[in-house]
């Protein structure tokens, strides 16, 4: 934590300074106000993925930039989506292809807007895409990681465009996807893949890893498969729990809806926490996961949103129950960084 307050919170404020200077110049109201809302709304994402690079400061200088800007693309692009214009597949598909090429150091940029009215962003997404490509070529072992990034963010970006379209056509278009990847993942339910599909968690720690000299493609992998599905399906079920209130007013899809009744919802949680818990005991830093995981139960269910959903609320008591004193520890650490942000 100290290095997380004294390094990695004001170089992320740094980044995130830069990025909104930027987006205040986009020409395009529309997108402007999208861009400006993800920033205002979401800042708490960059602040959480960039923790990674507490892990290893001396290559902070290439993390942050890259979790931020990555980090950035993924909000902004998911406000574009949630209130779209639009409810065109493709056109949500050539959005995302800006994470693909973002991750990809050899790609060429292209019209990500070619498929909406909404065109002007003046350079914002390019700008954003082309920082991730410039800080993944400084990763010592990128070249080992890039398939495992690679494969996240398609899963990403399918879930993106499944998760947006004609409200009659989404649960149909999402568990068709399942049905493609069910068999690898047989102790998941569908909504479960889907939610882990929506975290960056996994592309971050891929990240990271990659800062190390002569990782290998088998280590890439094998660290790919300890954070996804648990650790990552367990950041976003949290993300969604808190939201429900919110997603219900704004008739978006919450996968959180999809368990019979709160005690399910409750079991599945603990299931999956304890899942995480023991993938991350498989990596040399266990330690450091372990505390991903605390932090991220103490993040989201210290939310203010929690306060004002009475079964959220009951849920949240549930799985803080005999909380260990790291997860007391990043309660009280949510909170406080809250308060500052006021």
């Amino acid at each position: 934590m100290h290095r997380v307050y004294k390094y990695v919170l004001p170089e992320v404020e740094k980044e995130l300074v830069k990025l909104r200077l930027m987006a205040q110049r986009i020409p395009d109201q529309e997108l402007r106000n999208q861009a400006l809302s993800s920033m205002d709304s979401k800042k708490f994402h960059c602040q959480g993925g960039s923790v990674y690079a507490a892990a290893s400061l001396e290559h902070r200088h290439v993390l942050i930039p890259l979790i931020v800007a990555l980090q950035t693309i993924s909000d902004y692009l998911d406000n574009l989506c949630d209130r779209s214009t639009s409810l065109d597949p493709d056109d949500f598909r050539l959005l995302h292809q800006s994470m693909l090429d973002a991750v990809n150091p050899e790609a060429q940029l292209q019209d990500y807007y070619a498929l909406r009215s909404e065109k002007e962003d003046g350079g914002y997404l390019h700008h954003l895409v082309r920082i991730c490509q410039l800080q993944v070529a400084l990763l010592p072992s990128y070249g080992s990681v890039q398939q495992q990034v690679t494969e996240l963010v398609t899963l990403y970006g399918d879930l993106q465009v499944y998760k947006h379209i004609r409200k009659d056509l989404r649960e149909e278009h999402l568990l068709a996807w399942w049905s493609r990847h069910c068999s690898d993942y047989p102790n998941l339910q569908w909504n479960e893949f889907a939610a882990a599909a929506g975290s960056t968690l996994g592309m971050f720690m891929l990240f990271l890893a990659a800062t190390e000299d002569r990782l290998s493609k088998e280590d890439a992998a094998a660290i790919r498969n300890i954070y996804f599905p648990h650790v990552c399906g367990l950041h976003i079920l949290l993300d969604y729990l808190i939201d429900q209130a919110e997603d219900q007013a704004g008739g978006d899809l919450n996968f959180c809806n999809y368990y019979d009744n709160e005690g399910l919802l409750v079991e599945r949680l603990g299931t999956i926490v304890n899942r995480a818990r023991e993938d991350v005991k498989q990596l040399p830093a266990s330690r450091f996961h372990r505390l991903i995981i605390e932090g991220l139960l103490a993040l989201y269910l210290s939310d203010p949103k929690v306060r004002h959903q009475a079964d959220v609320r009951d849920v949240s008591r549930r799985l803080m129950k005999n909380s260990p004193l790291t997860r007391m520890f990043f309660l009280i650490n949510s909170i406080w960084i809250r308060k500052q942000q006021a």
